[in-house]
């Protein structure tokens, strides 16, 4: 159903109405609706009202449209999307000491906030070990599974820890039940680094250290992120060290005292 425009004592702004239901054409594609049909059920709006919103959104390319293909999402969204990753300040700060962290170690590096109850990647460095990490920029994952997500999340207490456990659906074969899960995190949180061993996505192993302000808040974290034929146990703990020099290194360029 369409999404409705907040009302105040004067009545919604000119034009918001078109804009959100723009915004909710926008939503429908990304969460995989191609034709008119599929649009307009997500809308709740007419046939004839989506079409127009549509083809002003190919028009403008936010959209692109294939006559067998239907609509799909467009390069003015790529456009927007790099610059929105290009202009927030964790990720400038953060990107060159994570290109170097990639060139010294090989693996996939990711980098993310919390958005919300998930773990959202704001960045991706390629490693350079001929195997496929599935994430990509501008995915969500949940907070619980994934070593990233965790990093986010080691400040805050035992109560908001339980509401994060199982917190959306991994891929991944080794999910603990709680009592484990709180035990680790208490680890991580004394540790200051936090781990994923395959609990996310099978074979897939991580180690994640968080990003600190000038406040000392965790304001976002990275990933060093490999399979488990390269990143054994011994090979984790090794990387620990490195992965808390490089926060480090981070937070102090945004401003942490330490």
């Amino acid at each position: 159903m369409a999404a409705k425009p907040s009302t105040g004592p004067e009545g919604p702004p000119p034009g918001s109405q078109t804009l959100l239901r723009g915004l909710a054409i926008l939503e429908a594609v990304a969460g995989g609706a191609r034709d008119l049909a599929g649009l307009s059920a997500a809308l709740g709006t007419t046939r004839s009202t989506t079409h127009r919103l549509a083809a002003a959104l190919v028009e403008q390319r936010y959209l692109t449209f294939a006559p067998r293909e239907g609509y799909g999402l467009g390069p003015k969204l790529l456009e927007l999307g790099f610059r929105a990753q290009q202009a927030a300040p964790v990720t400038r700060v953060a990107r060159p000491h994570l290109e170097r962290l990639s060139e010294a170690c090989g693996d996939t590096i990711h980098l993310g906030v919390l958005e919300g109850e998930w773990a959202l990647y704001l960045d991706k460095l390629p490693g350079r070990r001929r195997i496929a990490i599935s994430s990509r920029i501008g995915e969500r994952q949940p907070v619980w599974s994934t070593g990233l997500g965790k990093a986010l999340i080691l400040d805050l207490d035992e109560a908001r820890w339980r509401r994060f456990h199982r917190l959306g659906e991994a891929r991944g074969g080794h999910s603990p039940d709680l009592a484990t899960w709180l035990d680790r995190m208490r680890v991580y949180a004394s540790r200051g680094i936090a781990y994923d061993r395959e609990e996310n996505e099978p074979e897939v192993r991580c180690v994640a250290g968080p990003i600190r302000d000038a406040s000392g808040a965790i304001v976002a974290a990275f990933s060093v992120t490999s399979t488990v034929q390269y990143m054994d146990e011994a090979r984790m703990e090794e990387l620990a060290g490195t992965v808390r020099e490089v926060a480090s290194a981070i937070s102090r360029d945004l401003g942490f005292a330490g």
